[in-house]
C-alpha cells in the first residue's frame, strides 16, 4: 500500500493583503526586563578602576598574576588566592588600525585598539583598549604604553575609566 504525499508550497503575502485584513497581523511591542552581575571578580577590578587602580588575582600554585582578575586558575583548575596591585603601564602585544566604524561607514579617524599586556601581570595578561596620542603609523608591538585616566570625578566603575594608553616616551 503506498501513500500518496501532497506538497503544498507558499506563497508571499503581500501588503495588499494584509491591509485589506486577509491574514491576522498583530504588533507586540517586548520590553525584556533582566538583570546582569558582573561577578565577584570583575566587579572588584571595576571598583578599583573606578578608584585609578589595576587590581589582579594571583594563584599561589602556578605563580601566575591574572588580568583581568578572575576567581578560578583556568591553569590550575582552582581558585586564586590573593588580591594584588599592578601598574596602569604595559606593553602593545598586539594591535589594530580600523578605518571602519561598527556601522560599515568609513571613518575619517582610525580607532586605535590594542591588547596591552600589563606590567606587574603575568606574560600575556593583557585588557583590550584603545591607544591614543600616537600616530598610527608609530605603533609597534613592544611598544610601551601608560594609561591615560578619567578625572576621579568622571569616573564609573568601567572599563572607560581609562580613557585609552598612550606610548611613554623612552
Amino acid at each position: 500500500m503506498s501513500q500518496k504525499i501532497t506538497s503544498y508550497q507558499g506563497r508571499e503575502i503581500t501588503p495588499d493583503e494584509l491591509k485589506q485584513g486577509k491574514y491576522l497581523d498583530i504588533v507586540y511591542k517586548f520590553e525584556p526586563k533582566y538583570s546582569w552581575a558582573a561577578g565577584v571578580a570583575i566587579s572588584r577590578f571595576l571598583t578599583e578602576l573606578k578608584d585609578g587602580k589595576i587590581v589582579a588575582r594571583k594563584c599561589h600554585k602556578c605563580e601566575r598574576i591574572l588580568v583581568p582578575p578572575r576567581m578560578y586558575c583556568e591553569q590550575c583548575y582552582r581558585p586564586t588566592d590573593d588580591w594584588v596591585q599592578v601598574k596602569d603601564t604595559g606593553t602593545v602585544n598586539t594591535f589594530s588600525i580600523s578605518h571602519v566604524g561598527t556601522d560599515a561607514r568609513r571613518l575619517k579617524t582610525s580607532i586605535l585598539v590594542a591588547v596591552v599586556d600589563i606590567d606587574g601581570a603575568s606574560p600575556g595578561m593583557g585588557i583590550l583598549h584603545n591607544l591614543g596620542e600616537v600616530e598610527p603609523s608609530r605603533i609597534s608591538i613592544g611598544m610601551k604604553v601608560k594609561a591615560v585616566w578619567k578625572g576621579p570625578e568622571e569616573r564609573q566603575g568601567a572599563i572607560t575609566d581609562i580613557r585609552y594608553f598612550k606610548p611613554i616616551e623612552s
